[in-house]
């Protein structure tokens, strides 16, 4: 004979803050808002309006003037040190097959360390200019790597992005800059 319903037991109701899908969402609130807490350092006082007027070489020999610039181009600092620089680089590779992109390694070993590690890392050395000492990191005023600069075909700085930014972000900002 089978026992009524009433007599079964059932599980007893966890209170909210034990449950799977709450700490979850507390976690992703929780990294947000550490995220949000230390980007204006990172973003640390970036350049804004025209880009820095600076003729730089690239590893390969080729002369860049920032001040030429006439279509939405992206100015990418990265290190090689840097692993969020790691996961992005192939996005960056991407968008340099349809706009101009000028990929800046700071503080990341000489001109031969550099072409090694593009080499290894499927890169193009052509567009890699060699930031040894830090100094084009400064002129642009940002405090962490990687850091992300729109210019448009006008040479001012349209959208500024320190921290990790997706490939279709960073072409859609081309886009808006092309407009």
């Amino acid at each position: 004979m089978e026992q009524p319903a009433e007599n079964q037991s059932t599980p007893p109701k966890l209170p909210l803050w034990k449950k799977g899908w709450f700490k979850n969402l507390m976690t992703v609130v929780i990294f947000v808002l550490v995220y949000l807490s230390i980007r204006p350092f990172m973003q640390g006082e970036v350049v804004e309006g025209s880009v820095p007027a600076l003729q730089m070489q690239t590893i390969t020999g080729e002369t860049i003037d920032l001040k030429s610039i006439d279509r939405p181009t992206l100015i990418h600092i990265w290190a090689t040190w840097c692993p969020i620089c790691g996961v992005t680089k192939g996005g960056i590779e991407s968008i340099s097959d349809d706009y101009p992109v000028i990929n800046i390694a700071t503080q990341s070993g000489d001109d031969e360390q550099l072409l090694s590690y593009a080499k290894q890392n499927d890169m193009k050395p052509q567009i890699i200019v060699n930031d040894l000492d830090g100094q084009i990191l400064k002129h642009f005023g940002a405090k962490a790597v990687p850091a992300d600069f729109i210019v448009d075909s006008n040479g001012e700085i349209q959208f500024v992005e320190v921290g990790f930014t997706t490939e279709l972000g960073l072409r859609l900002r081309l886009w808006w800059a092309g407009l």
